[in-house]
Formats: structure tokens, C-alpha cells, sequence
């Protein structure tokens, strides 16, 4: 059975049409909403995983290499040490609270 008040259905039209313009509404407030999230992790300087892990194994070799020499240092040292006459006169440090 069809209602047969035109106020009434006139209110219903009303309120789908609104229902409809507030969904979209909704709709364009994500899609903007999106697009500036977008802008704002685009002009961010990240770095992928890949890129990290690149870095990562060239520290650890860079450390690994570090530790080398410093063993090999400590071995040339050693060998200066056991002959007096060469060994290099070290300048010492000034002390840190010192004003230049």
C-alpha cells in the first residue's frame, strides 16, 4: 500500500538525498584525506629494508676491518716497544677542561 501524504514522501526523498550527499562527502574526505598522507610520506626520507641491510653488513665489515688493523697496530707497537731506540716519542694530550 502507497502512502498517499506527499509531505511524507517528499521528507523521505529529503533524507535520501542528503544520505547520499553525506556519503559523498565521506567519499571525497578519505580520497583527500589520502592523497595528502601521500604528499607528506613522498617527501619524507625513508630508507627500505634492502637499502638498511646494505648499510648494516657494510658497518659490521667496516668494524670487523677496524678490529683487524687495531690488532695489527697493537702488534707493530709491541715490536717497537722490544727496541728501545726506535721507539716514536708520543705528543700528550692536553688536558680537556684547558682553555686554549
Amino acid at each position: 500500500m502507497q502512502s498517499e501524504n506527499r509531505l511524507f514522501d517528499d521528507f523521505v526523498k529529503m533524507v535520501n538525498g542528503m544520505a547520499g550527499t553525506f556519503a559523498g562527502m565521506g567519499r571525497e574526505a578519505e580520497t583527500s584525506a589520502r592523497e595528502k598522507f601521500k604528499e607528506w610520506m613522498g617527501g619524507a626520507d625513508f630508507v627500505g629494508r634492502d637499502e638498511f641491510e646494505a648499510v648494516k653488513a657494510m658497518a659490521a665489515a667496516a668494524r670487523d676491518e677496524n678490529d683487524m688493523l687495531k690488532g695489527r697496530i697493537a702488534a707493530l707497537e709491541a715490536k717497537l716497544v722490544g727496541t728501545p731506540a726506535a721507539a716514536p716519542k708520543r705528543a700528550t694530550k692536553p688536558k680537556s677542561g684547558a682553555a686554549s
